[in-house]
């Protein structure tokens, strides 16, 4: 955690900003949940529990301020919501997939990349230059598919 901290602080001194202690603390949420894909509201919450004096407010500017410098990725995974992860080189962004339960909303992420030959393909077919693609499974995880009873 303190390497990645570290990481976060340099992006926003290169970029003229400060780690102030309400950053630094909406940082550390991310951190601690960073496979929880967190929208805004629940990183208030969550940063209000150490940091009771916090806006709303300043959590939309530092996840605004967080996204423009680069070092976190905005997902749209179709629940009304904007949800954010920590991602701090190009690969963390790119060939980024999830699977998304049905059933109680829970968020896998796929780790591996395989559609890397597709898109070897598509960009020969098509003399198409690909920077980035984000797939979405829905369907049941694991839990929820053991507790569905066959009709």
């Amino acid at each position: 955690m303190k390497n990645i901290m570290e990481e976060l602080k340099e992006k926003l001194k290169e970029t003229g900003f400060k780690i102030t202690p309400q950053r630094r603390a909406i940082i550390e949420i991310l951190l601690k949940h960073e496979n929880e894909h967190l929208s805004s509201e629940e990183i208030y919450d969550l940063v209000r529990v150490d940091c009771p004096e916090i806006g709303l407010a300043t959590v939309y500017r530092t996840m605004q301020l967080l996204d423009e410098i680069n070092v976190i990725s905005k997902l749209n995974l179709d629940d009304g919501c904007v949800r954010y992860e920590i991602s701090l080189n190009e690969e963390d962004c790119h060939h980024h997939h999830h699977l998304i339960c049905g059933n109680c909303n829970k968020i896998i992420e796929v780790k591996e990349d395989l559609l890397d030959s597709i898109e070897s393909e598509i960009q020969s077919l098509y003399k198409f230059k690909i920077v980035d693609h984000d797939v979405k499974f829905y369907g049941l995880c694991e839990e929820c598919n053991k507790n569905i009873s066959p009709e």
